[in-house]
């Protein structure tokens, strides 16, 4: 993995060409994801720890 000097946000896959419910995540900073509202870039940014951001992932699979 590269570091960068910030975060490298990606939208979600989810994400649809309608303006919806899009989250950006960034997951190349050492020890830490972030996730943001693709709609409000400037406003607040979830942290999370890289493990508890896969259990995140693995539960949200089974709920789709």
């Amino acid at each position: 993995m590269t570091i960068t000097d910030g975060p490298r946000w990606r939208t979600s896959t989810r994400s649809g060409d309608t303006g919806g419910a899009c989250v950006e995540v960034a997951d190349n900073l050492p020890g830490r994801v972030l996730v943001r509202d693709s709609k409000d870039r400037q406003g607040p940014v979830l942290t999370f720890a890289p493990g508890a951001w896969r259990a995140f992932l693995g539960y949200a699979s089974t709920r789709s």
